[in-house]
């Protein structure tokens, strides 16, 4: 079942900063909405209105207001449809990341991230969280790749990205207590010299 008209209005409207930060493909319809939100015809914009919000976040940039939080109690499925949640990874640090397979940074980013979930085996548990409102496009793009480290894991409904308030892709480690340390927007190399000193604070 897809999102309410109202939760839908409110993913567009993530999407559209995601394109600006992240450099999103815009050839799918989900990409179109958002860069018609993003950029309204002269009818629809008003010359006097003031830009929305503050600026966006410099992709790759490390948040840490967040840190201290648990995990948002949503629902998502793994690769045989079995419904879990981030809340039931315990015991062990987790690095979670959002993506789609529209979003060209997201799956930019997916054989470093593999790479790195491999380097850190046995102390750091890493899964993709698809935001693939077709999870069965999201699997089939999967089939295709040579991932064996990263767990994947399926969100059709966006209710991540309607927690974290996320833009794509979106990466967070949460501690062996369940709890946040950090989150970055955009791309990153999870290989490179930056994201090997981030996931050593993993604990």
């Amino acid at each position: 079942m897809f999102p309410s008209l109202s939760a839908r209005s409110a993913i567009v409207g993530l999407l559209a900063p995601a394109l600006a930060i992240a450099g999103c493909d815009k050839g799918s319809p989900a990409n179109e909405q958002a860069a018609q939100a993003a950029n309204p015809s002269p009818d629809e914009a008003s010359p006097d209105e003031a830009p929305a919000g503050p600026p966006a976040p410099r992709a790759g940039a490390v948040d840490r207001s967040h840190k201290g939080e648990r995990a948002p109690d949503v629902a998502i499925s793994d690769a045989a449809g079995d419904r879990t949640t981030l809340r039931a990874a315990t015991g062990t640090p987790l690095l979670v990341n959002l993506w789609a397979t529209w979003c060209a940074p997201c799956v930019k980013e997916l054989p470093t991230l593999d790479a790195a979930a491999r380097a850190t085996a046995g102390r750091l548990s890493v899964v993709a969280v698809s935001q693939d409102m077709d999870a069965g496009k999201a699997k089939a793009f999967l089939a295709t790749k040579p991932f064996a480290a990263i767990r994947p894991l399926f969100d059709p409904k966006l209710g991540l990205s309607l927690a974290y308030q996320a833009n794509l892709p979106t990466t967070i480690l949460y501690g062996s207590n369940g709890r946040e340390l950090w989150r970055v927007t955009g791309e990153l190399d999870w290989t490179g010299t930056k994201a090997k000193a981030l996931l050593a604070e993993a604990r």
